[in-house]
């Protein structure tokens, strides 16, 4: 354990810093991000609006190879993308930095994190302090870009061409749009986090992987509830969703009976 013993108000004040330093890199990140304003928006941002975009591509490639002729073939998403506040514009560009350097800084906010709770577990428990950030990293990186070409493509699909009437065009605000995109890539990548969560819920004697199994049924229905909340109501996407989402929760039984095994091993050592 920990050398020197701290006082609860010392955990503050450690917390503090750590949050502290964890705030700063994300503002220089984002800080990087408000300078690369036209590739931020023009490329990727408005990505997904554009109907060349990667993944209305391979869906139209697939489409093709299974015989469905141009089911899933965009030629053309129709809609227009407003601001409609006098702050708007300038508003949706210091949100979109701000998630971007989230995004860009997260290795080093799981380091902070880390190093705050690191002082409280054993020396072997320490040293895999750098496959903890990396793993956790990776599992964030892959959600954000399931998050960019998976659910963020389906969903200005659907929405952006729904219609109730022909009298209607989509005249989308900035704000709305925006908000789309960094909902569903930073719900992504958190979702993702799912098998590091149930690590630490596991270390701490919350979570067993029979209480897992024996309440799986009921997490696949949450994990569509969850896939029907973050995607377009449509069956196909929701599907999409919740395959990765129930591969990390089956992941994440194995993680925990992984960590019981290394515990009781401990024990009786």
């Amino acid at each position: 354990m920990a050398a020197k013993e701290m006082s609860f108000l010392d955990h503050l004040e450690d917390l503090r810093w750590h949050l502290l330093r964890s705030v700063i890199a994300i503002l220089l990140a984002g800080f990087a991000a408000f300078v690369a304003k036209d590739f931020v928006f023009d490329v990727l941002l408005f990505g997904p609006k554009n109907n060349d975009f990667l993944t209305y591509r391979l869906l139209c490639q697939v489409s093709n190879f299974l015989g469905f002729d141009d089911s899933f073939c965009i030629s053309e998403l129709p809609f227009r993308i407003q601001s409609r506040t006098m702050a708007g514009q300038f508003s949706a560009h210091i949100w979109t930095s701000i998630t971007l350097g989230f995004v860009i800084a997260f290795p080093y906010v799981i380091y902070q994190f880390w190093k705050f709770i690191s002082p409280g577990l054993y020396t072997y428990e320490r040293k895999t302090a750098s496959g903890f950030i990396g793993v956790s990293s990776l599992l964030f990186f892959m959600g954000v870009l399931f998050g960019y070409y998976v659910v963020t493509p389906l969903s200005v699909r659907f929405l952006g061409t729904y219609t109730v009437s022909s009298e209607v065009f989509n005249d989308f605000d900035l704000s709305s749009y925006t908000a789309l995109v960094r909902a569903s890539v930073l719900a992504s990548g958190l979702i993702f986090e799912l098998p590091i969560l149930i690590y630490f819920l596991t270390k701490v004697g919350l979570v067993t992987p029979e209480l897992m199994r024996k309440y799986r049924k009921i997490s696949l229905v949450l994990v569509m509830f969850l896939s029907a909340v973050i995607t377009p109501p449509d069956v196909a996407s929701q599907i999409i969703v919740a395959i990765p989402v129930l591969i990390l929760y089956e992941l994440s039984i194995f993680i925990s009976k992984r960590v019981i095994k290394n515990m009781t091993k401990k024990k009786k050592n």
